[in-house]
């Protein structure tokens, strides 16, 4: 092996380490300096809701829930976790030359297999606290005596169906604005174009994908007020209610790697610039990431949840954007 793969690989080993030791900072960072100086109080320590919330998971009881496919149901958010890392390793530059896995449209596919996973969680948990609960629906007009209509999570899984079906188009928009301004749907491509032609953030369609690309952040963290599929007043903690022991600790890393890989995702795409120990590439990730929370922190804290009379007309105008985005782009 030549000593030039050798380094590269080692890059990648510490760009891994430093994407999930940032990852478990991301939520303390949020409700220490974002949501606690939003309410006036001092917070939390930084390290106490991603770092020690994720150690000590560990040595909790695991619960063991009423699924009907118990094995698949706990390993959903390994696989959540998986698909994330996917990602990360997708925009190290290491990786570009595999074509098919450096590609917009692997990487959509990746964010795909993360959205059916919620659906799956929502859908394979049949209890509440790890007991059976069985009651009738008497929301969509009429108790159906002697029947099982629906679990808790039964609710959680259907609007995780609505989200993919509807709340995703925002954030696949935004990716491929890059693409129709660069002509192509390679990552090296489209940072390659950038670096000789400037960072699309300056231009229209990038102030514009910059918009539709953040909305569709939100929506796909289910943060506030995007919050449908585990909105606390009425389905607890939604697909991830049963869920505890190291189980807990995977969606506790999981959630801050994703905010630090989709921010790493947005640098390579707008600003040209790649994860890189090699550049100030990492730190730009870093300070992209910290923009998002600190954005995510203020729009979460002075908005409601949405319910679909909201949540539509907002992914539909962003859309909508994301198209005229687009258009401007393959006419540049």
């Amino acid at each position: 092996m030549s000593y030039v793969v050798i380094n590269s690989i080692i890059e990648v080993i510490i760009l891994i380490l430093i994407a999930l030791f940032v990852g478990v900072l991301i939520p303390g960072i949020e409700r220490k300096y974002v949501h606690a100086r939003i309410q006036q109080r001092i917070g939390p320590p930084v390290t106490s809701s991603g770092l020690w919330a994720s150690v000590k998971f560990l040595y909790k009881e695991t619960v063991e829930p009423n699924s009907p496919v118990p094995g698949l149901y706990k390993a959903m958010p390994i696989v959540c976790f998986f698909v994330v890392f996917l990602v990360f390793l997708a925009l190290i530059p290491f990786n570009y030359g595999f074509l098919a896995f450096a590609s917009l449209i692997a990487i959509v596919g990746f964010l795909k297999v993360e959205e059916i996973a919620y659906v799956l969680m929502g859908s394979l948990s049949k209890s509440v606290m790890s007991a059976g609960l069985r009651f009738p629906d008497h929301v969509k007009g009429a108790e159906r005596l002697g029947l099982l209509s629906s679990y808790i999570e039964d609710i959680s899984s259907n609007r995780s169906l609505r989200m993919i079906a509807f709340g995703s188009f925002p954030l696949y928009l935004a990716l491929f604005i890059p693409a129709a301004m660069c002509g192509s749907i390679f990552l090296g491509d489209i940072v390659v174009y950038q670096q000789i032609h400037g960072p699309f953030l300056f231009t229209l369609s990038g102030v514009l994908g910059t918009i539709v690309f953040f909305i569709g952040l939100m929506i796909m963290l289910n943060e506030y007020p995007f919050s449908i599929v585990k909105a606390k007043a009425d389905v607890i903690e939604g697909p991830y209610m049963e869920f505890a022991s190291k189980y807990r600790t995977y969606i506790y890393v999981t959630r801050g790697f994703m905010i630090f890989t989709l921010s790493c995702l947005y640098s390579v795409l707008f600003l040209g610039i790649v994860p890189s120990i090699l550049s100030l590439g990492i730190i730009i990730c870093i300070i992209v990431a910290l923009i998002f929370i600190l954005f995510m922190g203020v729009f979460s804290a002075f908005s409601p949840v949405f319910t679909n009379r909201q949540f539509y007309p907002v992914v539909l105008v962003t859309s909508v954007i994301g198209v005229l985005a687009i258009v401007l782009g393959l006419l540049i």
